[in-house]
């Protein structure tokens, strides 16, 4: 058995004020299948850094085997891709090679074509099974499912399911359970593995999570009863102290001694209170640092007077001429929430520019409600840039809405302060999310929303639009969230 042995490791990036890894410990078996989740800008791709050996760190990271990255980085693309797969597998025949592809369901034709004009999903496939091919390597595999489709994705769950050694950044729920068999959770203050997929260790965290929120609650009550205990008790001392040197006319004495010890009996029964309240403190300090608040994220939409927003009939969008897609025919009517589903490239975010009022060539019939308020999400995040103060005054919103939300999201102090640009891609997404929450619209459009984007902050999201009911058109490939918001399907097909 080969193994991965982390011990106390302490990392911090420079100039930060706290360190994202604070003497964690555990041992990784490099036959497992491991998921690695957690919040956006929690350090789940510094920690596959740190793996690789990338930065210096206090404690000790000891390895057993090499381990190699996903995406490999190709220095020159312009060339065909068998090339690249032997600089990566030096050592493989052609053979092994269209075998592999086989199993990862793709075609062996793309082995003769230049890396640089293959699809995302096939330049993903070529990467990987030359990774495997290479052998005798532990992955580190980091979003592999981010901008593929939900066939790509499924091709990817039949590949993965076959293999072992590996770690998988992924936030694509229905991915990690059908993929993995242990998941590392970076947590608030640590670093945990536990066997299983991703629904088991949420069912196991939300268990722990509500003991742990019991238990806080009970400590709560019995230091508050233990308080008031001890503030009668010392008082009572107190009054039977004073009482020992009280004169009065009668000429019954006082059996001070018998005061006194009734006194000191109390007071020390005070402090035994206080021993429990501070044996109390210490259980509660214990509790909930790993418990996410997981706080519920608001939308503000706005019913239209019309009840049909959009009508489309026999649909097909064109392209130099070219029609991209066979026609589709739907209408949108106020509380719809559509998921328009299709082959990467086929068209699906162009029916979304055509919405938001892009120049957009097309046949058959499309209309839409006058004057209505559209709240649009870009799938890129390029063009975001500055402070976010400058950001929200840029586009309008309300500024302590939109950082509420950000905040529900799990955005630090440290966060609000950053760059936009300095920011995760998963970050970056939040603050195109939260712009859209914030503003009030009749129809929001979301062009791939949860790219990069944390399970827990999906599950955020997931419960806002069932609690709101949003009008909501949307471009997606997370098929658990198509499942639980949409209440159509509009599938674009050649």
């Amino acid at each position: 058995m080969s193994l991965i042995s982390v011990k106390n490791l302490t990392f911090g990036y420079e100039g930060s004020p706290n360190n994202i890894f604070e003497n964690v410990s555990f041992n990784i078996d490099t036959d497992w299948k491991l998921g690695l989740i957690g919040r956006n800008g929690k350090g789940k791709t510094t920690f596959l850094k740190l793996l690789q050996g990338k930065f210096e760190y206090t404690g000790t990271i000891l390895k057993s085997v090499d381990v190699d990255y996903f995406p490999f980085e190709i220095t020159n693309k312009d060339r065909m891709s068998i090339d690249i797969v032997h600089d990566i597998a030096p050592n493989i025949e052609d053979w092994e090679i269209i075998k592999e592809l086989n199993l990862i369901d793709a075609d062996a034709e793309i082995l003769y074509k230049n890396f640089n004009i293959l699809s995302g999903g096939e330049q993903v496939k070529i990467l990987l099974i030359s990774l495997f091919l290479k052998g005798n390597n532990f992955l580190l595999i980091d979003e592999p499912t981010n901008h593929l489709d939900v066939d790509t994705r499924n091709n990817l769950i039949n590949y993965l399911q076959k293999k072992k050694g590996f770690i998988t950044v992924s936030h694509d729920r229905n991915f990690l359970d059908k993929v993995v068999n242990h998941i590392i959770s970076i947590n608030n203050t640590n670093i945990e593995i536990k066997q299983g997929n991703f629904s088991s260790w949420k069912e196991n965290k939300d268990r722990q999570d509500n003991f742990e929120k019991m238990a806080n609650e009970k400590l709560q009550k019995d230091i508050n009863r233990l308080e008031i205990a001890s503030k009668n008790t010392a008082k009572w001392s107190n009054e039977v102290e004073k009482s020992k040197y009280k004169t009065n006319n009668s000429e019954t004495s006082i059996d001070r001694g018998y005061l006194g010890h009734k006194s000191a009996k109390m007071m020390k029964k005070s402090k035994v209170i206080e021993q429990r309240i501070d044996k109390s403190i210490d259980e509660k300090s214990n509790l909930l640092k790993n418990v996410d608040k997981n706080e519920s994220l608001k939308i503000i939409p706005i019913e239209s007077r019309k009840n049909q927003l959009i009508l489309a009939n026999n649909l097909q969008i064109k392209y130099d001429g070219k029609v991209i897609f066979s026609n589709v025919s739907f209408e949108v009517n106020n509380g719809d929430r559509i998921a328009i589903i299709g082959k990467n490239g086929i068209g699906k975010s162009s029916i979304l520019k055509l919405i938001i009022g892009k120049e957009i060539e097309y046949n058959g019939t499309f209309k839409m409600a006058n004057d209505l308020k559209i709240s649009y999400v870009s799938q890129s995040t390029e063009n975001l840039t500055g402070n976010l103060k400058t950001f929200v005054k840029d586009n309008k919103i309300d500024e302590s809405i939109f950082k509420a939300m950000l905040s529900k999201m799990g955005f630090s102090k440290i966060d609000f302060d950053t760059d936009i640009c300095d920011m995760s891609e998963g970050q970056k997404k939040k603050v195109l999310i939260a712009k859209s929450i914030s503003e009030k619209a009749n129809i929001y459009i979301w062009d791939e929303p949860l790219n990069y984007i944390d399970i827990l902050s999906r599950i955020q999201i997931e419960e806002a639009i069932l609690k709101y009911r949003p009008t909501l058109i949307f471009v997606e490939h997370d098929e658990t969230f198509i499942e639980k918001v949409s209440t159509k399907i509009v599938k674009l097909e050649k």
